[in-house]
C-alpha cells in the first residue's frame, strides 16, 4: 500500500512539474507577445505622431497657398483696373484727335 501511495505521488509530482514547464513556457511566450505589442504600440504612436506633424505642415502650406492665391488675385484685379483706365484714357485720346 505504501508503494502504491508512493507510486501515486511520483506520477502527481511529475505531472506537476510538466504542467509547471508548460506554465514557464506559456509565460515566456506571453511574455514575448507583451514586448511585441508594446513595441507595435510604441511604433504607432511615433507613427501618428509623424502623421500629426505632417498634417500641420501641410495645413500650413495649404494657408500660405491660399493667401498667396488671394494676393495675386487682388493684384490681377487691380492691374485689370489699371489696365480698363488704361484703355479708356487711350480711347478718350484717340477720340480727341
Amino acid at each position: 500500500d505504501a508503494n502504491r501511495q508512493i507510486s501515486e505521488y511520483k506520477f502527481k509530482l511529475s505531472k506537476a512539474e510538466q504542467d509547471i514547464t508548460t506554465l514557464e513556457q506559456n509565460i515566456g511566450r506571453l511574455e514575448g507577445q507583451v514586448t511585441r505589442y508594446k513595441n507595435a504600440a510604441e511604433n504607432a504612436e511615433k507613427v501618428e505622431d509623424e502623421l500629426k506633424a505632417e498634417k500641420r505642415k501641410l495645413q500650413r502650406e495649404l494657408r500660405m497657398a491660399l493667401d498667396k492665391i488671394e494676393e495675386m488675385e487682388m493684384t490681377n484685379s487691380h492691374l485689370m483696373k489699371r489696365l480698363e483706365k488704361m484703355k479708356a484714357n487711350r480711347t478718350a485720346l484717340l477720340s480727341q484727335q
